[in-house]
């Protein structure tokens, strides 16, 4: 009984690590990218907080695969950061639109909602990641925090 818990819970936790990879980034993106790429060059700008950078490799990027949400989700991370609200949002919007279940996109769309002082919008992402994550997930847990600071006047 003992070896049939264990190896239960050695599969439940493969299946959370390999879902924690699959979620399409988080607070603090993943660098599941292919090495070498523009897209790989860009996630290392952003982690060095070279946003201008990353938006210009991005949208290289996004131009030449404009089927990647993944791409489309970290331009709009980058232009967010860089304080471009407006362009973050199209980009966000495209990610949705080509992945309507990347939970990266939602949350970090919520957080640009929340930037935008648009509290109940944000919450709209915030229930369309609870519906997407059937187990706890970092886009889930990171906007519910942001959300928390936001109404608490911690912006």
């Amino acid at each position: 009984m003992r070896i049939i818990r264990l190896g239960f819970g050695i599969a439940l936790s493969m299946v959370v690590g390999t879902l924690a990879l699959a979620d399409g980034g988080g607070s603090s993106p993943t660098r599941n990218v292919p090495r070498g790429s523009d897209l790989e060059q860009a996630v290392t700008a952003i982690e060095g907080g070279r946003y201008q950078r990353a938006i210009a490799l991005l949208e290289t990027h996004t131009r030449r695969d404009p089927g990647d949400a993944d791409g489309w989700n970290w331009l709009g991370f980058a232009r967010r950061k860089a304080g471009a609200l407006d362009a973050a949002f199209i980009a966000y919007r495209r990610a949705l639109e080509i992945d309507p279940e990347h939970r990266g996109a939602h949350e970090y769309l919520g957080e640009a909602y929340l930037q935008a002082g648009d509290l109940a919008s944000a919450e709209e992402q915030l229930a369309i990641l609870d519906r997407l994550c059937w187990l706890p997930c970092e886009p889930y847990a990171h906007l519910k925090s942001a959300i928390a600071a936001h109404r608490a006047g911690r912006r």
